[in-house]
């Protein structure tokens, strides 16, 4: 199957891409919303900037999509929900992907749609439910030609972690889950950092030639970021998904400008971390 729709979220030089995420609303968690209250700020902000791509929701996409012009970010559409990022957990937890996502995906002209593959410690009926919606929306995308993003997130124990997007980057772990998004039909894979960033190659191997997009996780120091991000594609990720470092950084229009740098001009990290400060004046 030709993804002609990819075309719009890889940079034609470079051939990679940033995807800043901002879906965070969708999992009904009050910290998750820090940095993205007012959506079409965020929204403006963003286009502004020009990121690859944006990554909203279907109440959100419109947002994004009313722009007019070609001159705007691709979007990226969530298309499932779940309750796990809690602590305490709920006593009933779920996960579920939205009817029809990949019609809907085509209405709102994306460029792709993104499902969770999600690895909770105790907890496999979640995992169970991510691979019921993987499959099911794999179907759905071959028929609309509409590329499939699946997440691999592997998660330490909420108890232990203390709630929210707490990764566990063990290697063995991440490549696992990595090669069963391959495995299940994914176009594209959005996975974890490694702990060991050094083994981030052995998550671009398992991925056998399926693009990988590298997640942002928690926040960190500008340079940090800067650092990993040139790590990843070192060793040979196709670019990143982004979004708390992004819409909760001081400068979200700075950091985005020094992160496109990077992965489309080959800037290297001190120069990066001048642009953000130039930003920030």
């Amino acid at each position: 199957m030709s993804l002609y729709r990819l075309n719009r979220l890889f940079n034609p030089t470079s051939g990679r891409a940033l995807d800043v995420a901002v879906d965070h609303g969708f999992f009904g968690e009050a910290s998750f919303i820090n940095g993205i209250e007012d959506m079409p700020a965020v929204v403006r902000t963003l286009v502004e900037v020009g990121p690859d791509a944006v990554q909203l929701t279907i109440g959100q996409a419109r947002h994004l999509q009313s722009v007019p012009g070609k001159a705007k970010p691709s979007l990226v559409l969530r298309t499932d929900v779940a309750n796990v990022y809690g602590n305490p957990l709920d006593e009933h937890l779920f996960s579920h992907h939205v009817p029809f996502a990949i019609e809907e995906a085509v209405r709102l002209d994306a460029v792709a749609v993104c499902a969770n593959l999600m690895q909770l410690p105790g907890h496999p009926a979640i995992r169970d439910a991510n691979i019921r919606s993987i499959m099911a929306l794999r179907e759905q995308a071959t028929r609309y030609g509409m590329p499939l993003m699946v997440e691999p997130l592997v998660m330490q124990d909420n108890a232990t972690a203390g709630g929210g997007y707490m990764v566990d980057g063990d290697t063995a772990k991440v490549v696992t889950l990595v090669r069963q998004a391959v495995e299940l039909g994914a176009d594209l894979i959005k996975a974890d950092p490694t702990t060991d960033i050094a083994d981030y190659r052995k998550v671009i191997a398992v991925a056998g030639g399926i693009p990988v997009l590298v997640r942002g996780g928690g926040r960190v120091d500008d340079r940090t970021l800067l650092e990993r991000t040139v790590a990843v594609l070192d060793a040979g990720a196709s670019g990143i998904v982004y979004g708390r470092n992004i819409i909760q950084h001081p400068s979200p229009a700075g950091i985005t400008a020094a992160l496109m740098a990077v992965l489309h001009d080959g800037l290297g990290v001190d120069a990066a971390l001048k642009l953000v400060t130039e930003y920030s004046k």
